[in-house]
């Protein structure tokens, strides 16, 4: 498929001024005159789901467009690629802060997403609860609150691969049966009794079907990968195919993880939530040797993007990340930690338990 090219911006039907989404409005705002127009006069179409193997085999012959004019610069630092509006100069990385941007030109075809989650979180909601967030941070320096400046936060659409795929599973294991014989012993010239635990090993067998429904990867490097797993998951149920008049105006990461290397963790991770699932259907109460043997099959994968807003601060020598998901406003955040409040509290958990033990002896 050809890459689709477009206009660089979206004109207001009112001033002509560039639009941009707006996560509060839901719709394409003019910034200059207030003028409100849909992102798409028709937004007819559907997400479509696509044949894993079948793209694995031919990875690069196919990629959807911007459907709009971008441009690409690398960081040289984090090596995180981000798209951009022809018309905006990004003078830092908008992951690290680095200045060390390089125009990036792609060494083969990228597949472009498909369809895209809009923010609908807006600015000021996620400074707000931001500010929140960190007044719940009791471990946190007292300073924090005006040291790490809210009005640096940044809404990002980061690359996401989703992932489906039905398994029809069959398991062999050694299923444990607790039982307990009462055993006598001497201490200090006394003869006491005591529950000595056994187990008996059964063979047990068992089969499992289960349909992985858009098991997410993200193809992000610029955020830490436990902040995105912390604000996961997206509603996917409510991806809108993708349409430019979304981004318009955003940032908009670039894969770093291409599809191959995706679905293999998605493959990983798929693997080892069947060992828990299988495992769970053992009887009796522990289990050894372990063995499923799965088939995959209705393998698809489709290529989002999702909305997150981004802020990353530095508190004395480091610096810390925080992310929120730009449609529920779940937040993950890293936060440096007062020596005095952690000394505190390790002093208070001391003289509880001291009170605890003293209790108890009396």
């Amino acid at each position: 498929m050809a890459e689709t090219v477009a206009l660089s911006k979206f004109t207001c039907p009112a001033c002509g001024g560039e639009a941009t989404w707006s996560a509060a409005k839901q719709r394409l705002v003019c910034p200059f005159c207030g003028t409100e127009s849909a992102a798409k006069p028709d937004m007819a179409g559907a997400v479509v789901e696509h044949d894993l193997v079948g793209a694995l085999r031919d990875v690069g012959a196919d990629a959807s467009g911007w459907q709009a004019d971008k441009r690409e610069v690398k960081c040289q630092s984090c090596n995180a690629i981000s798209v951009l509006d022809p018309s905006r100069q990004a003078q830092n990385c908008e992951f690290c802060g680095s200045a060390q941007l390089v125009p990036y030109a792609e060494a083969k075809p990228a597949l472009r997403p498909e369809s895209v989650l809009p923010f609908k979180v807006s600015e000021p909601e996620a400074r707000d609860r931001i500010r929140a967030w960190y007044g719940r941070l009791w471990l946190a320096p007292s300073a924090l609150a005006k040291k790490a400046l809210t009005d640096t936060v940044r809404g990002i659409y980061l690359p996401y691969w989703t992932f489906d795929a039905q398994v029809d599973a069959e398991w062999m294991a050694e299923a444990g049966h607790y039982h307990y014989t009462t055993e006598t012993y001497e201490q200090n010239g006394r003869t006491q009794t005591r529950q000595v635990q056994h187990i008996r090993w059964e063979p047990a067998a068992g089969r499992l079907q289960h349909l992985f429904d858009d098991d997410l990867v993200c193809a992000s490097v610029g955020i830490h990968p436990e902040l995105l797993r912390g604000i996961e998951p997206f509603p996917t149920a409510e991806l809108k195919p993708y349409d430019a008049g979304f981004v318009a105006g955003w940032i908009v990461e670039r894969y770093q993880i291409d599809l191959a290397a995706a679905a293999k963790r998605a493959r990983d991770a798929m693997d080892a939530k069947l060992q828990t699932l299988c495992a769970q259907q053992i009887p009796g109460d522990t289990f050894r040797n372990l063995v499923v043997r799965a088939d995959y099959s209705a393998q698809t994968f489709k290529h989002i993007l999702a909305p997150v807003w981004f802020l990353s601060y530095t508190y004395g020598a480091r610096i810390f990340q925080c992310a929120m998901n730009g449609v529920n406003g779940t937040i993950r955040g890293e936060y440096p930690k007062s020596p005095w409040k952690v000394a505190f509290l390790v002093l208070a958990i001391l003289l509880f338990l001291w009170l605890v033990l003293s209790a108890g002896s009396r």
